[in-house]
């Protein structure tokens, strides 16, 4: 079998890659906590969070260009432009969905953009739409209708709202970064991160904050780029279907943090409709990680 055969190194290689990407779902879950936890508005929060993590990601990425011996172009291009300007929209509508909703609303919608993603490259590309991911999406679908129907009446439709744009946003992304594989992807996030701060700083007041919120923000841009980077790392790696799964894990982190730094329990609609849509989404990366291991531990069985 592969854990078999595998040599101490690629062990303690894989080790590592478990921990990275693991570690960078922790950091990422806690983006609703900070962002609920800072009074300014979200426009100040995405500039401040774009200046600190664009400087943090800009350094990560001449760092690791400086180490390796085959200097990939930094260029951009019309296409690394349009993935750094749609990067920063969709940050844009995930920072202030935390601030009309519940972090658990936003978590679970924003954990069904692989099937989101999946549904947009079936319509704009035709990339085939697996069974298995059909179902998946449709079980998720269920489980959102019931979180955003539980909005209605109260304050936090418009916050649901924005999560769910928000995730069709992260889709698109997705599919982009696969269709512009020329691309210098990590440092395009790092662009999108200097657009959002170049927009605020245009739009609103970034440095009329408390010094309280100013912590709270260079902490926000700081635990951005630390989890961009943990995640950059871990999943040179390890396989993808394993750093997916591994990458749901955001989800629990966000609630739990949500439950442990501001006492935050949403609704009963929101914890069903939450369990539905993790139920599906653990099942499907849990099935594509399965499949995954029986076919790299194929050959070695004779």
């Amino acid at each position: 079998m592969t854990d078999m055969t595998a040599t101490p190194a690629e062990t303690t290689e894989r080790t590592l890659g478990i921990i990275l990407v693991s570690s960078s779902a922790a950091v990422f879950g806690l983006t609703g906590v900070l962002t609920k936890s800072i009074h300014a508005d979200p426009l100040t929060i995405t500039c401040w969070r774009g200046f600190v993590g664009s400087i943090l990601i800009s350094l990560y990425v001449l760092w690791r260009r400086h180490r390796s011996s085959n200097r990939d172009t930094l260029r951009l291009g019309w296409r690394g432009w349009l993935l750094a300007a749609e990067g920063a929209l969709a940050s844009i509508a995930f920072i202030s969905a935390f601030k009309f909703t519940y972090v658990a609303n936003v978590a679970v919608i924003y954990a069904t953009s692989p099937f989101i993603a999946a549904l947009l490259a079936w319509a704009l590309v035709r990339e085939p739409f697996r069974l298995q991911t059909m179902l998946a999406a449709a079980v998720s679908l269920c489980g959102v209708t019931i979180m955003v129907w539980s909005g209605f009446g109260t304050g936090n439709l418009f916050g649901d709202g924005l999560a769910l744009l928000m995730t069709a946003g992260s889709a698109l992304y997705m599919i982009m970064v696969r269709a512009f594989r020329d691309t210098p992807v990590v440092w395009a996030g790092a662009v999108s991160a200097f657009l959002l701060f170049i927009l605020g700083w245009f739009v609103t007041d970034p440095l009329a904050v408390s010094a309280r919120d100013a912590v709270l923000l260079v902490t926000f841009g700081g635990s951005f780029a630390l989890a961009s980077i943990l995640w950059t790392e871990g999943a040179r790696l390890i396989p993808a279907p394993e750093s997916g799964l591994l990458g749901s894990a955001e989800v629990p982190f966000a609630i739990l943090f949500a439950f442990l730094f501001l006492a935050e329990i949403p609704p009963v609609a929101s914890m069903v409709g939450g369990a539905i849509v993790l139920c599906a989404v653990f099942a499907h990366a849990g099935r594509d990680w399965l499949v995954a291991r029986s076919q790299g531990a194929a050959p070695n069985i004779s």
